[in-house]
């Protein structure tokens, strides 16, 4: 596996809610062991609202939409993530439900982090495994204040 594309991915993200680990090249080539990459079509369906999934993703390439069903007409989407993003970070912190759909507007490359593969890295390489909380840590608490400041509930 080719670590740079994740980390070059990761890095170039300018936005409020970036992913930003702080991360050695070792630290970077010993987390990409532990993820599964994956590429998408267009309309795939990367999460789904309501699943039980402790998964977190990290998009190395393309676009994705996340949307809630069943709200109000025009309130369906929540944002657009872009090369660099990561999605599903809740996963990482506590057991519970999808609380919106993530689907591909272009071709993408995902690599994904599932729980138990997170968790043999937190046994192995336990200041990895911090550094990565920390910084889903951080993404999820700015993308909760950004929810709120548009009165969009978080659960």
């Amino acid at each position: 596996m080719d670590f740079n594309e994740l980390a070059q991915a990761t890095q170039s993200l300018n936005a409020e809610d970036a992913f930003r680990p702080r991360l050695s090249p070792e630290q970077w080539r010993t987390l990409a062991a532990y993820l599964t990459r994956h590429e998408m079509r267009t309309g795939d369906l990367l999460c789904k609202q309501g699943d039980n999934d402790r998964t977190v993703y990290f998009l190395t390439q393309g676009s994705l939409q996340v949307f809630v069903t069943g709200g109000a007409p025009g309130s369906s989407r929540i944002a657009i993530l872009r090369t660099g993003s990561i999605c599903g970070e809740p996963g990482l912190f506590a057991d519970g439900l999808r609380t919106a759909n993530v689907e591909a507007m272009t071709p993408c490359v995902i690599w994904a982090l599932r729980l138990p593969r997170f968790e043999e890295l937190a046994a192995r390489v336990p200041a990895v495994a911090l550094e990565v909380l920390r910084a889903a840590g951080a993404v999820m608490a700015s993308r909760m204040r950004a929810n709120m400041a548009r009165q969009i509930p978080s659960a």
